[in-house]
Parts: C-alpha cells; structure tokens; sequence
C-alpha cells in the first residue's frame, strides 16, 4: 500500500514538475518579449496615398512609409497608417487618428505628411483650408501625440510631378506647406520640409529622369498596368526609396533623438 502511494506520489510530484518548466518557460518568455517591446520605439505614420502601403498587385507603386522601416535597426518598428485618398480632416473623421492614439506610447513617434487631399475643394469631407482649417486639424495629431507623451513631427507634402515650359519643377502645394511651417514654429514641433527637399531633387533630376521616379510605366511594360501607366502624383517603388531618404535626412537635420540614432549607415 505504501509503496503505491510512494509511486503515486512521485508520479504528481513529476506532472507539477513538467507543469512548471512549460508554463515557467512560457511566462518568462512572455515577460521576455514584453521587455523588448518596450525597449522598442514605434514610429506612427499618418497620411495619404504618398506614404501609405500598397499590395503586390499594384507593384511597383509605393509610398514612402512603406520603405521606411528598411532604414531603421531593429530597435524601431515602422506602423504605416497612412491610407490613400485622405486628408488632414477624413483622417480624424474616419478614426484613423483615434486608432493611433489607442496604440501609441511614450516615447513613439507620430509623423504627420497631409496637403494632396486637404486642397480639394469640391470635396468637403477633405477640404480644408491653409491657415485656419488645415491648421487646426494638424493641431489635433500634435495634441494628441503630445497627451500620450510622444514625440509629433509635421512633414510637409511631397511634391507632384510637374515642370514649366523651361523644365523648372514647380510647386505644387500652393500654401499647405507654409500653413505647416507656421504651425510648427508656433507648437514648436520638429518640421521636415519634404516640399523643399523634393522639389529639389526633382530638379535636379528634370523632367525626363523623375519619370523613373513616379508611376510611369509604357503598355505592357508591367502586367499589373497593361495599358501603361502616366501618375504624376505617386510614386515607383525607388521613387517611394528616394522620397524615404530625404524624410531620413529630414531627421538627421532636425535631431531627433533618439530615432536618429538608429538610422542604418
């Protein structure tokens, strides 16, 4: 009798064993990825067409934010949520901002690149206007950002394509970036001038090689664009690469620290 209650014993004494490796092991790992979460920044991106994602079976077209991440060590995660065809004020309307802000967490990073969109003014579920509307809209993602103690930073529009007679790049955003600018100065929040930097390099590179850059593709030149493709507005995936580049430069020249410490060199 004895002996049977021994081996039951030892039995129970080896399962609650086992049972203790497996879930010890399962919650400190847990714990484990719990801590490296958090050792982690998150880098938030609100926008349009020109920083969102896009599928396989729209390639080559790409936004920024979808490239960006391959710039950043593994101590950053990139969340694109940026979604196409938004401004400043469908962005907020739709909840799309309320979503980050149920995410983000001291110390992330929100970037913020509107202006394509907010110029529509047949549209007023985007409309809005430069220094009034536009203005307070934005103010709302910095505010935001700012209540759950992390960092906001503004990026002004990107450029079109789009070039004079005498092949001089244009601007394109009439007053949305400057409207941005002003703004930043006045919350005193980091700016990254992608209207500048990108006119300034599709200047430099005229009107025929930027076409390597945005959405230009003959017929039949790609099978997800048979008839061919003229996108004066969205880019190809090295255009997306060229456009992330400056948005890095835009860091390293604002310094944000610490997320330029973690640009890949």
């Amino acid at each position: 009798m004895r002996r049977k209650l021994k081996g039951k014993m030892l039995r129970v004494s080896l399962f609650l064993l086992v049972l203790t490796l497996i879930f010890g092991n399962y919650f400190g790992t847990a714990a484990k990825n719990e801590k490296n979460h958090k050792n982690r920044i998150t880098v938030y991106l609100a926008g349009d067409s020109t920083v969102s994602d896009y599928s396989c079976s729209l390639a080559p077209r790409a936004g920024w934010g979808q490239v960006l991440n391959r710039y950043f060590d593994d101590k950053i995660v990139v969340k694109n949520e940026a979604s196409s065809g938004r401004s400043s004020k469908s962005f907020i309307d739709e909840g799309r901002l309320k979503s980050i802000l149920d995410q983000i967490e001291k110390g992330d990073y929100l970037f913020i690149q509107f202006g394509h969109n907010d110029e529509k003014k047949e549209d007023p579920t985007r409309y809005t206007e430069p220094y009034s509307t536009y203005k307070s809209y934005l103010k709302q993602y910095i505010d935001g950002a700012r209540a759950k103690q992390a960092i906001p930073v503004l990026v002004t529009p990107v450029e079109r394509r789009s070039f004079s007679e005498e092949g001089r790049a244009r601007d394109t955003h009439g007053e949305y970036p400057i409207a941005m600018k002003e703004l930043g100065m006045e919350e005193n929040v980091p700016v990254i001038d992608l209207t500048a930097k990108s006119k300034a390099l599709f200047q430099e590179l005229g009107p025929e090689r930027t076409k390597d850059v945005f959405l230009w593709l003959d017929a039949e030149e790609n099978k997800n664009y048979p008839n061919g493709v003229h996108d004066n507005t969205h880019f190809q995936e090295a255009g997306a690469e060229k456009t992330a580049s400056l948005v890095l430069e835009g860091i390293e020249e604002s310094m944000l620290v610490p997320l330029r410490n973690h640009i890949l060199k």
